[in-house]
Formats: C-alpha cells, structure tokens, sequence
C-alpha cells in the first residue's frame, strides 16, 4: 500500500514548455558538431519513369562537394525493415536512392555531400539527369478478409433484415504537417556511429540501420532530442537517414541533412488516402444484422516499416462499437503513384469509423429513426465487455450506451433537433452530425528503469519517445505518485538508445498506457529493493516500512527520506539502487468516445460554419487531464482539417500543394467552440488503467463533421461526398450541380 501524495490524476502544466518557449529547446537541425558537412539531395522531377542517363562527375568536381552518391554507390545496402502485420502480402522496401528507375515524384536520384548547404546545392546543379517519361506502376501487394461472406442481397443475413443500405467514402492524401521538418546528423567517433533523428521510434531506427549497413547493433546509438511534432510522419526510418549514415560512415566526419518544407511536401510519408465502401443491412426495427465492407488502401511506391497498419487497423476495428454478428470485411493495399503512405494521426481508425457512422445515418434515414435513437439500439451492451468482436479483437471495456445518454444530456439533443427543424423552416442549411467511436490503444511492449543516484535524485529512463505530447510530465507523476515525492524531483530520460537499449517509441497511442504502466511497475520495484536495504539498514522487518511523504517511513513514524537512505548506500556520482521494468500489455485498451458536431452552410456559397462540437470521451484513467485535454483538442484540429480542407493535389504528375500557399491546415480562426465531457472507464488490460488519446480527435471529429455537413445537405438529396468537404463540394450540391 502507497501512502503518497496522489500525483496521477491531477492536472499539471507541461513542465517542458518553459525550456522551449523561451528558446533553450534543442533539435536535430540545432546541433552542428566540429566539421560538420550537409548533405543535400536530388530529386526526381518527374512523376516516374526510367532513368536514360545520369551524369554526376561535374559534381564530383565541383568546389566544395566532399562525396557525391547514386545507387550505384550503395550497392550491398539490406533491405529496410517492413512489419508484416498481415499474412500473405508483398513486401515493397526503399530504394534509397533510385536505381534505373524512378518511381515517384521527389524520389531521390543523387546526393551531395559539402562543405556548406549552398555548395551542396550548387553542385546538385550540374547534374545531368534524362528520364523517359513513363507510367508509375501501381498493383495490389496484399489482399485480406476478417469474418465470413456476408451477401449484398442478404441472402446470409437472418430473414429479417429485409432492408440495405450502403456508402462510399473517398479519403484524400493528407501530409502530416510537422512544425518541425524531419532532419538527420550523424557523427562518427572510433568505431560508433552517433545517429541524431528527429524521430518517434529511435530504437527502430537503430536497429533498422544497423541490419541496412551490416553493422553489429551497440555500434550505433540513435538519439532523438526535442522532436517538434511527428503525427506518424517520423514513425519509420525513411531514405534520408540512411544517406546521412552512409555518407558519415564513408566520410569519417559528422553529416547532416534537414529537409525544406518543399521537401518534406513531396517525399515525406502521407497518409490516409484510402476508398472505402459499405453495406449494412438492418431489421425493421433499426437492429443491424450484417455488414459488408471493402477497403482499399494506397501505398504509394514504397512500404515503410508500419505501412500496413491503417488498412489492418480499420478492418479489425469494424464493426466498431456496434453489435453487429455477421461481418465481411475485404482489404486490400496497392501501390501508388507518389510518396509512401504510411501511419498518420489514427491510422485506419478514423476510416473505420466514419464508414460505420455513416451507414448508421443511412440507415437511420431509411428507417425514419433519430440517427441517436439508431445508435442505441445497436452499441454492444457494456454487460458483455471484455468481449470478442467478429473480426478477432478483444474489447476490454466502455460504455457505448452511456457516452450517447450523456451527450444527449450535456447537448440538449432533443431541443437541439426542434431548433434545427425551426432554423431549416426559416431557409437556413442547418446540420447536426453524431459521431461514435471505438480506438484500439496501448498494445505490445515497453520497457523503463527508474534509478535512485546517490545525491537522492530520481532517474526515470523510458523507451517511450516525446514529440510534444508532455511525456515528461506525466512520467514526472507516475514516479512521484508511487515514490511519495514531487515531480519536480524525478528527471525523465527518453529518446537515446544508449540510456535506454530496448523500447518502441511512441506509436498508437500507447506511450501512457504501456510506457507508463512500465514505469509504474519500475518503481514499485525499486520501492521493494529499497524497503529490502532499508529494513537491514534500521535492524527492522520489512514489512514495518512503508512509502510516505519523501521517503519511507520506519517504525515510529521516523521518515528515511531517499536522499538520506542514498547516501547510506553509495557514492553521489552513482546509481545506488535501480529497478528495469518489461512491460508487456496482457490485452489492448480500446478508448471510446461520442461527438455531435453543429453546422451551418452559406446557400451562395457553400462555406462550412462549424457552430460547436460537444464530445464525451473514454480515455480511461487519466494520468493528467491538463495534458489529455491538450491532445484532445490537437488531434480535433487535425481531425477538423481532415474533414473540411487538407488535400494533396497531383495533376499531369506535378504537386499543386507544395506550400502553404496551397495547402490549406486549419488554423486558430477556423477552431470551433468546443466542449469536452470525461467520462472514463479504466482499462482492465494495463496496470494504469490508462487507454489511449492523442488521436481521438483524428477518429470522432470527422466522422460526426461528415455526418453533421450530409445532414444539413438532406433537402438537397446529399449524395455521398468525397473529403475533404470544400464549399465548392457542398455550393455544388445545393445548386443542383455535379459535386
């Protein structure tokens, strides 16, 4: 039993924010060791074709260049890591550089390596590059099924479900915009290789290195400091960081690259993009019966190492929080003219969701039922959970039913639906859109060590990375509530292979949930060891002492505070005593949560007013609000931008969205009034409780944005429409035009 202070739970500033508000954050792109040189690439200009002729040796020769690299010259490179997360599928890893063909638009051809970054790219200049124009190839590497054939007809539905209804959602390619470009320095030193990565997955991408340039593991160390946002688009190791390990290896000096924006816009990894369509069938009292789904997911013309987790994540998710027995669901992922589509902000989860949600609105307007009135009567009761879903997955907690009950409550559904009836009568385009959701949390692996120094100071190593999420804030209050001290004590370590070896990075939402669950499984142990030293220390049994306010409590009430229990044991300059922790997850947590997004539509022009969105949210225990609340309303904005104005734009193989200029991001103005509603149940499948929510706003905020912009566009047939919602999509619609 703890006797400490309760830390988890409470809210807290980020305590990271300081160090980087006021300039003293360090990036990648900030650190620039003795000597360093830059390297600097040539990209393909065309959107693919074979490659003629290269010529490279008036770069050779150009003042400045230190090493100039084709393909060529990295031959005996090994194939990049790739998950097989899906049985069957093809395997399509990196070309680092192209070899004799180029498969997409920005795919590098040759890279300079100088003494400066305006020499490198002069000499990028003299390049002599010919490519025959010809189609990118594009076919399906993977094809799979989770349930068992469900006709369209209903032919293997119970007799009852004598009604269908069907979608179609086509998701655009979306960039994820970090503030921070992606950057890469390695700096060589003996025989160690010292890799800086603005990264999410640092011990990935050690490993991932060392097996592409054959060397043993410990020799090399990847470190990722500060990381200015990621979103999935620094989850896998990608082109650029093998050429700065490359070139520093073969240099002996340190090398670095940081991509322009312009580059990050045509060869970073994109994501969504899928086409996914449905058929629901349902009884004639709105009980759903069976569904029938097909996703197909693009790739682009390689796979990074998670390339296979949207697709797999929205066909194990269906059929989402809905009890529904009979499932089909058939994906397949192809290949793709453009850049890798990899992870991005909920990862197949948002895709699932606004498929179900829309189906339930369908059907609900087949049926002549409140789309609300719809939803309860087919969520999975929260008296059957934990529980196996049709497509193989365990929910282990939630309460579907009572989100809707407490939406309605906190929103007024009813009123809110007699308003709008009052507004559309008046000539106003006035919509209400409901979206609930299921996301799939806190899965795998994670490892933490906490270590006591012998000044008294707590050491927290995690394997957990930061992007901005406040990890080191509320791994702060994980240590501090299960040692009986303040936050401001503990020191967070993360995102160097060498404190911590082994861990995965912060991927799904899973950093809280597995990450800390190790660090609090860490501390207790380290609190057993210490009790063990204390008791043999005071001459008293083990089970006299115990956790208080700074230290341990003897027989007596007298307090051993650590830094005193510390110096008993050991030198100040060193570890006196530690704890490691493994954590492995013994289910995933699945978070949940219900959205109704308000709308309002201009007839002359189809502008979009979001008037509010209210969202209930189950992200089980919270380790701090503050933080969570945080991630809520970032993952809505990007959600919001997906819906309504993110789009990457190809034509005659050329990128329109290369800048800001042309790619919309939704920004402060656009934010919506905005209330969010706690309503957690904690997650048996962790010892936190914890589940996931950096990326429900990602997952419930489009689907019920889609559903709130269909709902207002009803008097004017509302055909299915393409993301994201432009006014010109919606000014089509109501005109009577094709959309």
């Amino acid at each position: 039993m703890w006797h400490t202070k309760a830390w988890i739970g409470r809210e807290m500033p980020r305590r990271e924010d300081l160090r980087l508000v006021t300039g003293q954050g360090r990036y990648v792109d900030d650190l620039a060791p003795d000597g360093c040189l830059t390297l600097d690439i040539l990209r393909n200009p065309f959107a693919a074709g074979r490659i003629v002729d290269l010529d490279v040796e008036a770069t050779r020769a150009a003042p400045g260049v230190r090493l100039v690299l084709t393909a060529t010259d990295l031959a005996g490179l090994g194939a990049s890591a790739i998950n097989p997360l899906l049985p069957g599928g093809e395997a399509v890893p990196m070309q680092v550089l192209a070899d004799g063909v180029v498969r997409a638009l920005g795919q590098g051809v040759v890279a300079v390596v100088a003494d400066s970054r305006e020499a490198a790219r002069d000499a990028l200049e003299l390049v002599s590059l010919d490519v025959e124009e010809v189609p990118a190839a594009t076919r399906t590497v993977l094809r799979h099924r989770w349930g068992a054939p469900v006709a369209a007809s209903g032919n293997s539905a119970p007799a009852a479900c004598g009604r269908a209804v069907s979608v179609r959602v086509e998701h655009a390619l979306v960039a994820p915009f970090a503030l921070e470009p992606r950057a890469a320095l390695a700096v060589p030193d003996s025989d160690r290789l010292t890799v800086w990565l603005s990264t999410q997955t640092p011990q990935r991408c050690r490993d991932d290195l060392a097996a592409m340039l054959g060397l043993e593991r410990d020799r090399i160390r990847v470190v990722a400091p500060d990381v200015g946002g990621a979103f999935g688009g620094k989850a896998s190791l990608m082109p650029e960081d093998v050429l700065v390990a490359c070139a520093a290896l073969r240099l002996g000096r340190p090398v670095k690259w940081c991509a322009t924006r312009s580059e990050e816009m045509q060869a970073a990894t994109q994501g969504r993009g899928a086409v996914t369509s449905a058929t629901l069938q349902v009884d004639a009292e709105g009980r759903a019966c069976a569904l029938k789904a097909d996703l197909d997911y693009p790739l682009g013309h390689w796979m990074p190492y998670s390339a296979l987790a949207p697709g797999r994540n929205a066909g194990r998710i269906l059929p989402g929080p809905y009890d529904i027995a009979a499932v089909d669901v058939a994906l397949q992922a192809h290949l793709s003219a453009g850049p890798a589509v990899n992870i991005y902000r909920g990862a197949g989860r948002p895709e699932a969701t606004m498929l179900m949600e829309r189906l339930m609105d369908r059907a609900a307007q087949a049926l002549g039922l409140d789309p609300l009135e719809m939803r309860r009567r087919n969520v999975t009761p929260a008296s059957v959970l934990p529980r196996m879903t049709p497509t193989g997955e365990r929910l282990c907690s939630g309460d579907f039913a009572a989100l809707l009950d407490r939406l309605a409550a906190e929103t007024g559904y009813q009123e809110k639906r007699v308003t709008q009836a009052r507004r559309r009568a008046a000539g106003e385009i006035v919509g209400l859109g409901l979206g609930l959701y299921i996301e799939p949390c806190g899965q795998g692996w994670e490892t933490a060590e906490v270590r006591l120094m012998g000044d008294g100071t707590i050491v927290a190593a995690t394997g957990a990375s930061a992007q901005g999420q406040g990890r080191e804030t509320a791994f702060a209050q994980i240590v501090a509530d299960t040692l009986g001290i303040e936050p401001q004590a503990v020191r967070v370590v993360a995102g160097d292979t060498d404190a911590v070896p082994e861990g995965i990075g912060a991927l799904a939402s899973r950093s809280t949930a597995i990450g800390g669950s190790a660090m609090l499984l860490a501390c207790r142990t380290l609190v057993t060891r210490a009790v063990r030293k204390a008791a043999a220390l005071l001459g008293c049994r083990e089970d006299a002492l115990d956790v208080g306010p700074g230290g341990l409590i003897a027989p007596g009430g007298t307090l051993l505070v650590w830094r005193e229990l510390a110096a008993r044991l050991g030198a100040p300059d060193a570890v006196v005593l530690s704890a490691s922790e493994r954590y492995e997850a013994p289910g995933e947590a699945w978070a949940s949560g219900a959205v109704l997004a308000e709308v309002a539509i201009e007839a002359d022009t189809g502008t979009i007013a979001v008037e509010a969105i209210t969202w209930v949210d189950d992200a089980g225990t919270m380790v701090n609000p503050l933080l969570a609340e945080g991630q809520l309303i970032g993952g809505l904005a990007q959600g919001l931008g997906a819906a309504l104005m993110e789009r990457v734009v190809y034509r005659d193989g050329q990128l329109l969205t290369g800048s800001l200029m042309d790619y919309a991001l939704p920004r402060a103005a656009d934010m919506p009034p905005v209330r969010i509603v706690s309503q957690p149940t904690p997650s048996p499948a962790n010892a936190l409780g914890v589940k996931g929510v950096g990326e429900a706003g990602c997952i419930g905020v489009p689907a019920a944005l889609l559903n709130a912009v269909q709902d207002a566009l009803l008097p004017f047939g509302a055909p299915d429409l393409s993301l994201p919602l432009t006014s010109e999509k919606v000014w089509r619609i109501i005109t009577g035009l094709e959309p």
